[in-house]
């Protein structure tokens, strides 16, 4: 039992040795006078490293090339392992272990993650990375690790990095020292604004949506032609962002504008539907929702909001999407307009969502600014000018070094033979041929280099060509490198160029997400749409019941009430209609006709359903008819026109519409179609007066109409004077009164009038 092979553990334990634990050295000894740290001092310093580290090293993205250190990392570190659009894919185990171990030691997972976006289609609105396997999916399915998924850079990826190895741009040492990473990448096309970006720094962040680029290049050609323009200008060609997901932006021109020219601001998304018939019915079926919207989140949301019967128009929905979205919503009833059923969708689910903008990124790759669109593409194009000249200068001074290498090859041929002896017979060939010929170490070294079989008349005719084609590009590079505007004819080319591969005609550069006005749905009511329409007849009883009678009923005289109750009124309307119950107090209820008690019964009393005043009774009922007028007077006299849309309201304790003087209450509500009112009052006076005299209001105390010394008034009508004032005596004859026999009646409102002309019912009412 006590062998070693036994207990292994016993081997990895490390022997003490007594003299060693002597050997070793004390911990230090406390210092003689204590170290006053300042608590604040120290953690403000620390703080404002880490959130430097934060907002530089990690978060925010360049202005320059629109990548955050990571994606920059793992681009070159593709770039370095060869992966080209044309080359076999690698494993993404092996792109994440050199990345991590070469420039980014910041967590495997980390890198893969960022990695997968890059490869995401509906992510990335110009994938990076062409990736094969399980990358993920827009229901918001992980991918696969590392092990399983490979991975190459994609031909635009390659725009990005064209130039890093002609010194291009800058480039640093990595965290460990040992290799060297670039600060930015030359970026030929402007990534910032056509992949977007997204990053949480401390105490800041950036959010930047997709957009197109070839109207990113379009906007950019005319800021170099127009360098003053501002987001006005540009938003001709840059209307809005192009989402990867597609969907349709909502937001007025003015909106976008505004969002441009500040850097910050949101836009209004909705999934993009169309109505589909079917044998039985139609149904919407959602083909592009919002981006960053996972559908199998959206799918569950309207699922749960089904179950918890908070979409009444909804009866079904069904996800039947294979490589495209196709999501299927069924109507519970066919009456409903599709348009009202997706408001209702739009206002409850992430089929509509807003997508910010926040344009806070590094300046010059230093600096972290929010910039507007003007300065986010002229922060591009002054990247791209500054890559011109370096790639410029880089190629001059290669062309230099060849051309000197080219003059010592065409000496060396004009010589062959003393060279050639030279080379056999001295002792040092190198100083001699420099010191015989004039050569540099340069030129030497390459003659000493050159195989024999190379030396022939042909290569030497060769050399003069290509040394001759070699100066006219040295002098073509001098001239670009000293005249700004050969400089920008040049980007302007190389815009050119991106634009025709990746232009609106091509399946990658066809604009995805499109732009509608928003419809005007605010007052839309949604519980109405799921009424059937179907005709009713409403009646009123002389105590206030309320009951709908199917169908346009003529004959009521079968009708029972309860008691000595009996019929006041009864009108023709819908199911879908709106009823209007004005009180004496001057308040207006509103009443949905579909939820009337049937015919059947002999109702219920409208108070129930209203919250009337004790001591108040019903002064009239009608159906609601939008865009209508009527004539509203209170019992003193006083009175207005309003509109019937000024009367709907919503809820029990109804909608103040005239305010009734004490002692007095609304006695009269009556169409208001004509251009004269008449007026009678009880001390039977009449007096006609033009309707414009009367003030129309959504609600207020009104103007007298008449004047009385006593009593108020008995009735009113409105009707046009070229037809003449008519009215029904006891007996049912009917009267008219020509215009021109009207004009002794004829004043001013607020005039007293004078009795009515022969004929006029006993009553005082225009209706005998």
């Amino acid at each position: 039992m006590g062998h070693a092979g036994a207990y292994p553990w016993r081997q990895r334990r490390p022997s003490i040795n007594p003299h060693d634990m002597a050997k070793a050295p004390l911990p230090p000894s406390t210092p003689a006078e204590p170290i006053v740290v300042n608590l604040r001092e120290a953690l403000e310093e620390r703080y404002l490293a880490y959130a430097l580290s934060t907002i530089m090293g990690r978060a925010l993205p360049d202005a320059r090339d629109g990548l955050k250190p990571v994606h920059r990392r793992i681009l070159y570190g593709m770039q370095i392992l060869r992966l080209d659009p044309a080359t076999a894919f690698k494993k993404c185990a092996k792109i994440v272990g050199d990345v991590m171990g070469d420039f980014h030691p910041h967590g495997d997972q980390a890198i893969y993650d960022a990695l997968v976006r890059l490869a995401q289609d509906f992510s990335s609105r110009y994938p990076l990375v062409d990736g094969q396997g399980n990358f993920g999916n827009i229901d918001g399915d992980p991918a696969a690790a590392y092990r399983y998924t490979e991975a190459r850079l994609t031909p635009i990826a390659k725009l990005l990095l064209d130039g890093i190895e002609e010194n291009a741009v800058d480039f640093r040492d990595n965290y460990s020292g040992d290799k060297q990473e670039p600060i930015v990448l030359p970026a030929a096309f402007p990534n910032l604004l056509a992949n977007g970006a997204q990053g949480i720094a401390v105490g800041m962040a950036t959010s930047i949506p997709p957009h197109n680029l070839a109207e990113l290049c379009d906007a950019a050609l005319y800021l170099i032609a127009h360098p003053e323009a501002g987001a006005e200008q540009l938003i001709t060609f840059v209307p809005g962002p192009d989402l990867p997901t597609g969907g349709i932006i909502v937001d007025p021109p003015s909106t976008i504008i505004e969002a441009y020219r500040t850097g910050r601001g949101s836009f209004r998304v909705r999934a993009r539907w169309t109505r589909e018939e079917t044998a039985r019915n139609w149904s919407i079926v959602i083909t592009e929702i919002p981006f960053g919207v996972p559908k199998s989140r959206l799918i569950e949301k309207l699922a749960e909001l089904i179950n918890d019967k908070k979409l009444p128009l909804v009866a079904d929905v069904r996800d039947e999407s294979t490589e495209d979205v196709r999501v299927v919503i069924e109507p519970r009833a066919k009456t409903v307009p599709p348009a009202l059923l997706m408001e209702s969708l739009f206002r409850l689910t992430e089929l509509e969502a807003r997508i910010p903008l926040n344009m806070n990124v590094l300046v010059d790759g230093v600096v972290p600014r929010v910039v507007g669109l003007p300065e986010a593409l002229r922060q591009w194009l002054d990247h791209r000018r500054v890559v011109l000249q370096r790639r410029s200068e880089h190629r001059r001074a290669e062309i230099d070094h060849r051309l000197e290498v080219l003059a010592g090859m065409l000496i060396a041929f004009l010589n062959l033979d003393e060279v050639i002896r030279i080379i056999r017979e001295e002792d040092e060939p190198k100083d001699e041929l420099k010191s015989r010929f004039a050569l540099s170490d340069v030129q030497a070294n390459y003659i000493l280099d050159t195989r024999l079989r190379s030396l022939r008349r042909l290569e030497e005719m060769q050399l003069r060509g290509e040394h001759d084609a070699l100066t006219r590009e040295r002098d073509d590079l001098q001239r670009l490198l000293g005249e700004e505007r050969e400089q920008w004819k040049a980007i302007t080319a190389q815009i050119r160029d991106v634009k025709r591969k990746y232009g609106p005609d091509t399946k990658l550069g066809k604009r995805r997400t499109s732009f509608e006005l928003l419809p005007d749905m605010q007052d839309a009511n949604f519980s109405d749409a799921f009424v059937e329409r179907e005709p009713l007849t409403v009646v009123v009883s002389d105590k206030g019941w309320i009951r709908a009678l199917k169908g346009h009923v003529a004959a009521l005289d079968a009708l029972t009430f309860k008691g000595d109750d009996k019929l006041r009124l009864s009108f023709a309307t819908e199911t879908t209609a709106k009823i209007l119950v004005l009180a004496t107090n001057g308040k207006v209820f509103t009443l949905d006709a579909s939820k009337l008690p049937g015919g059947r019964s002999v109702g219920e009393p409208i108070r129930i359903m209203a919250d009337i005043d004790e001591g108040e009774e019903i002064a009239a009922v009608f159906p609601y008819r939008p865009g209508t007028k009527l004539l509203v007077v209170a019992s003193d006299g006083r009175g207005f026109s309003v509109s019937q849309d000024d009367m709907v309201g919503g809820t029990r304790k109804g909608k103040a519409l005239m305010t009734v003087e004490a002692g007095a209450r609304l006695a009269l509500v009556l169409p208001c179609e004509g251009d004269h009112i008449a007026v009678v009052g009880q001390n039977r006076k009449l007096l006609v007066f033009p309707l414009d005299q009367l003030p129309h209001l959504s609600r207020g105390k009104g103007m007298r109409l008449q004047r009385y010394k006593e009593g108020g008034i008995s009735d009113a009508r409105v009707f046009a004077l070229a037809q003449g004032l008519t009215w029904k005596d006891t007996s049912g004859r009917t009267w008219t009164v020509p215009a021109a026999d009207l004009r002794e009646w004829i004043g001013h409102r607020a005039e007293a009038g004078r009795l009515p002309p022969k004929g006029f019912p006993r009553t005082n009412k225009f209706e005998g």
